[in-house]
């Protein structure tokens, strides 16, 4: 997927379980344009995981063994306690 099609990368970040859509799609439309190329890979990288695998990582059940993924996945928990402590 390119890191620039945001269309494209928005409808991937729609999930088939609630818990992922609350994590995922936030991150996307608050900090998606803020990433590096870098980061936009990993973050692109991540939505071609399954549910589960991704369900697990975000729930702290389980660890990326990528390190770009483990990376990306804290930057999601982070940035969404952060905003979760602002509302």
């Amino acid at each position: 997927m390119d890191i620039k099609n945001k269309n494209q990368i928005h409808w991937s970040c729609r999930r088939g379980m609630r818990e992922l859509d609350i994590a995922i799609m936030p991150f996307f439309e608050h900090e998606y344009d803020g990433l590096t190329d870098a980061d936009k890979q990993a973050f692109v990288r991540l939505l071609d995981c399954e549910d589960p695998q991704l369900y697990r990582w975000l729930m702290n059940q389980a660890i990326p063994e990528d390190a770009d993924l483990n990376r990306m996945i804290k930057m999601i928990q982070n940035k969404n306690a952060e905003r979760r402590s602002l509302a």
